[in-house]
């Protein structure tokens, strides 16, 4: 009897298991259950399978598979699909599908240019109901609604979803926290007002006053970033820090101890060479600092609105032309800015020696520079000598003061130019974070309108935009005979046809929102009562006299259709009448001729005698000054930025200095900061 015991006895100790077993095995064979659809997760899978799942699914499950579906198809860039299943959802949806369903109604919105729409659904969306991977999906939607434009709410978007990343996502949100607090002005900075408790903002801002306190010295920055991150152990930067700042910590500053200085010392182009020469050797000499950011309240002076030469130094075309004949004078009621004490630094030790390039071959130039032992050249000025050394394979450093047709990148060379191109540039980044969105561009029928119509164009399309407008216009007799007739401009033109510059869309934590497809419509018109919210005029003083009153004749004077202008228009010994008549119209100029050096300017311009073409070149020099000094900066250190005479600078990935310049705008006859 023993052994009957004793089975019977295993078998009742066995009994729970077997039957675990059983409830386990009954389950794994059952189908799908909603409970295994998590759209609260990351999307692995295609479209094409979610929808698979969604038409073989049960009622309870199917919406979950759609919302999938839907993820999925706006991270291909499917976007009219996407929208054809968003409306073909349920209007019951759960607490956890309705949270879903906002997120992705305001990707959609987003990925079609349309934030103003997509602002109230992302306000309505509960962040305490959201998954991990839901919230870093709705910070970026937060980050991309931003559409580039640095803020406070950018920036604490940026912190709110740092601690949700990991890897690359993870340092892409650091580099771009940084690179956001890095555009904005100081001004901006110290007007920002943050929490108490937000200690995590509070450390980014120390961080960013430490760079900026000592951009100019490498040790000074590597000892102040070891000292903030002592002050603040517990920010995300001071664990991972900026690939800026990270790569900084390794610079090593060029020589500068000999540096070649290449003009060109006769012909017609000397005058521009002797503007160059003076301003390099002045910042040299310690004269004057790097301009730094004007205030906000600051009143540029009338002298300040500046001329354009014919062609700066770097246009595409004809590199270097004569300066212009015409006499300028003083503004004749014109405030004039109060003589300050000019801010002055110690005298650099290094030695410039001057090379005239008109005299002798670029390439024997190059070659006698090395010979006599030069650490970096500045120079050469001409477009065609640029090129040329562009392509001799030169050992040197060179800072060339012209851009190539085909800019080659050479990591021993960078292209610092004035150009209107380069204004173009900056003037489609100045209407785009105005909110305009449908530009038209007023440009002379010439190679430069060619030149400038390209380039903003191209800018244009790179930070999102569809169509860019032009209409082309004549000689000022011909619109003097347009005044006459009365038959003012209308605002119409025919589209850009400029190969679009590499599009970039959003994808971080994840969330892909691919740039819009540009589309290349056919030549139409678009008047004035359509779209149009935006002018972009690039014309002498002489001819947007003529230009403005024109528009006026056809818009009428409370038109909200916003005006912008080149430099090329604002001259010197503009009077109250022209300020008064070219009011609401912004203008772009250099900060040295806006107010940022009012002693520097005043004295620049007397020694010029007021030929402010001349006072850009001249800041060109400075600013070629401090560029050569900070070299190896330029070409190892992303998102280099300073604030210079000509602008705040930054390198592109070529080398390509680029220059964000600084707009004022004519308000009931004076000149104050654009908004």
């Amino acid at each position: 009897m023993l052994p009957s015991k004793v089975v019977r006895h295993k078998a009742g100790r066995f009994l729970p298991v077997i039957l675990a077993g059983l409830i386990l095995a009954a389950c794994s064979g059952q189908g799908p259950q909603t409970s295994t659809v998590n759209i609260q997760g990351p999307v692995t899978a295609s479209s094409a399978y979610y929808l698979q799942q969604a038409q073989q699914s049960s009622d309870d499950s199917k919406t979950d598979w759609q919302l999938l579906a839907i993820r999925a198809l706006l991270k291909e860039g499917k976007y009219p699909e996407a929208t054809q299943q968003l409306s073909q959802l349920p209007q019951q949806l759960s607490e956890t599908q309705q949270q879903e369903s906002l997120l992705l109604n305001a990707q959609l919105l987003i990925a079609q240019q349309k934030t103003k729409e997509a602002e109230p659904l992302l306000a309505q969306v509960k962040t305490g109901a959201l998954s991990q991977d839901q919230l870093a999906r709705y910070y970026s939607l937060q980050i991309a609604s931003a559409q580039g434009r640095p803020s406070l709410s950018l920036v604490r978007s940026y912190i709110a979803q740092e601690p949700l990343l990991k890897g690359t996502d993870h340092q892409g949100n650091i580099d771009a926290t940084w690179q956001t607090l890095t555009q904005m002005s100081p001004q901006e900075v110290s007007n920002l007002v943050i929490n108490a408790d937000e200690n995590v903002l509070q450390g980014w801002l120390d961080l960013l006053a430490v760079w900026r306190a000592n951009a100019q010295d490498a040790e000074m920055l590597k000892s102040g970033i070891k000292d903030w991150q002592t002050r603040y152990p517990q920010n995300p930067a001071a664990k991972t820090l900026p690939t800026q700042l990270s790569q900084m910590q390794s610079y090593t500053k060029a020589s500068t101890s000999l540096i070649a200085l290449l003009l060109p010392l006769n012909g017609q182009a000397q005058v521009f060479a002797n503007a160059i020469q003076k301003g390099f050797n002045d910042a040299k000499n310690g004269l004057s600092a790097p301009a730094a950011q004007p205030a906000a309240a600051a009143q540029p002076a009338e002298a300040a609105a500046s001329t354009q030469p014919t062609a700066v130094a770097g246009s595409a075309s004809d590199p270097i032309s004569a300066p212009q004949q015409q006499q300028q004078q003083p503004a004749e009621t014109a405030a004039q800015p109060q003589s300050q004490p000019i801010a002055a630094q110690p005298a650099s030790s290094a030695q410039i020696k001057v090379y005239d390039t008109s005299s002798q071959p670029i390439e024997q130039v190059m070659q006698q520079a090395q010979q006599d032992g030069a650490t970096i050249v500045v120079g050469p000025l001409l477009k065609s000598n640029v090129e040329k050394v562009a392509n001799s394979q030169t050992p040197l450093n060179v800072l060339a003061l012209n851009e190539p047709e085909q800019i080659q990148n050479h990591p021993n060379i960078c292209y610092f130019a004035l150009s209107p191109e380069d204004e173009a540039r900056d003037a489609a980044h100045h209407i785009w974070d105005q909110g305009k969105r449908q530009p038209l561009l007023l440009v002379p029928r010439s190679g430069l309108g060619d030149r400038v119509t390209n380039a903003f164009a191209q800018e244009w399309q790179s930070l999102g935009g569809t169509t860019v407008m032009q209409q082309r216009f004549g000689s000022t007799a011909e619109l003097k005979q347009g005044i006459n007739s009365g038959a003012g401009i209308s605002l119409s033109g025919t589209p850009v046809n400029a190969a679009p510059a590499a599009s970039q869309g959003v994808s971080i934590a994840g969330l892909t929102i691919p740039a819009p497809q540009q589309s290349t419509p056919d030549a139409v018109s678009t008047s004035s009562g359509g779209s149009v919210d935006a002018v972009y005029i690039v014309s002498t003083q002489d001819e947007l006299q003529l230009i403005k009153p024109m528009i006026t004749m056809r818009t009428g004077s409370r038109s909200n259709i916003s005006l912008y202008a080149s430099s090329r228009s604002a001259q010197a010994g503009a009077g109250p009448d022209f300020r008064l008549e070219m009011d609401g119209l912004q203008f772009s100029d250099i900060p040295l001729l806006s107010g940022s050096n009012p002693g520097l300017m005043q004295q620049t311009a007397k020694s010029f005698n007021n030929d402010y073409s001349l006072v850009r070149l001249y800041a060109m020099g400075m600013d070629a000054w401090t560029l050569a000094n900070h070299f190896n900066q330029m070409r190892q250190t992303p998102g280099f930025t300073l604030d210079g005479n000509t602008g705040r600078l930054s390198a592109n990935t070529d080398c390509v200095i680029n220059r964000k310049l600084t707009w004022n705008q004519y308000r009931r006859g004076e000149i104050a900061p654009a908004n």
